[in-house]
């Protein structure tokens, strides 16, 4: 009968944690159609409206090594994208910025993200992006449509 208390004094502890609850599982990405890329597309102010998503996809790919772009996605070596049209530069949670982007003083737009893009080391000095930038308007003109479709740009 002893051995019963001892046995008792084991499964007490593991009682009082409660019941177990699942992990909440990952918001699965948002799947946009074709359709409604098109649409997201044709509203975007000019000269963003006339991207090519196609070319924007396949630029971004350079990125990728480094940002996430889906809601709720992790950040990697550069913070996680979705929501950057309108947020303050450097403020994304969880993310260690340098002093050069939390101080920038300025919320993301298309303007802010061409420049950036076109050489982030000139455009903001002694930021941590080792990333050289997109000399091509062109290929900046899509990545920036292509990021305002897929990461939930609201105009």
């Amino acid at each position: 009968m002893r051995a019963l208390p001892a046995l008792l004094l084991c499964l007490v502890p593991l009682a009082s944690c409660g019941p177990q609850t699942p992990a909440t599982p990952a918001k699965p990405p948002r799947v946009l159609s074709d359709t409604e890329r098109a649409a997201l597309l044709a509203n975007l102010p000019a000269p963003y409206n006339t991207g090519d998503l196609e070319n924007g996809r396949r630029v971004f790919a350079r990125c990728r090594s480094c940002h996430t772009i889906t809601e709720g996605g992790s950040n990697m070596t550069g913070p996680n994208l979705w929501g950057l049209f309108g947020r303050q530069a450097g403020s994304h949670a969880g993310f260690n910025y340098s002093q050069a982007v939390k101080g920038a003083g300025f919320a993301w737009d298309a303007d802010h993200l061409n420049h950036w893009l076109a050489n982030p080391r000139t455009f903001l000095p002694a930021n941590k992006m080792a990333f050289p930038g997109l000399e091509d308007a062109t290929d900046r003109r899509d990545v920036i449509a292509f990021l305002k479709v897929e990461t939930g740009y609201q105009p």
